[in-house]
């Protein structure tokens, strides 16, 4: 086997991955982009290992792309909770505004972006 090929389809996919992250809105897609890079980076590995080139390598590339496999899984659980409790608190998972979604300050106002994007600022009375 020509080990060029896999490696032209790790990139292209890493890529897309990578245009995934970077383009998508919502939470589930960049998560399925980062699970779509993982995947490029494992097949990377497994032809690393398979290939005749660097000889008796003892399996290491199986062995770093099982590591990765575990990860992976554990990446998704985590993501997946992460979305569900921005689903529960917003009631959309849209990355966009997630930076100012409630910033507050022990003195200042309160500053909420809604689910309509409008920007909603409470401000604390003093008595």
């Amino acid at each position: 086997m020509h080990p060029v090929i896999p490696y032209v389809l790790a990139a292209l996919l890493f890529g897309l991955g990578g245009y995934g992250v970077l383009v998508r809105r919502n939470a589930v897609m960049v998560l399925a982009a980062v699970e779509l890079m993982l995947g490029a980076v494992n097949l990377v590995l497994i032809t690393a290992d398979v290939a005749p080139l660097s000889g008796e390598s003892g399996h290491t590339g199986q062995s770093f792309a099982l590591f990765i496999i575990v990860i992976a899984a554990a990446e998704v659980g985590v993501g997946l909770a992460l979305v569900l409790h921005l689903f529960r608190a917003r009631g959309d998972i849209d990355t966009e505004y997630i930076d100012a979604e409630a910033v507050e300050t022990p003195d200042g106002p309160t500053t909420t972006i809604t689910a309509d994007r409008t920007r909603v600022t409470s401000g604390t009375e003093a008595e």
